[in-house]
């Protein structure tokens, strides 16, 4: 019965699956930002090149 009881309290799973969503989270905000600053990028300098 103890093992049980312990089984249930226990929030180390748990904790984990919160580090690995936060993670991901941060993961899918920065692929965000690099494609769109990849995007900007490429329009810069297709306008220098027709500049030039």
């Amino acid at each position: 019965m103890k093992f049980v009881n312990k089984f249930a309290h226990n929030e180390n799973g748990a904790t984990a699956i919160e580090y690995g969503l936060i993670a991901g989270l941060i993961a899918v905000v920065i692929i965000t930002a690099v494609s769109t600053i990849g995007l900007d990028l490429i329009a810069k300098f297709t306008e220098i090149s027709a500049v030039l």
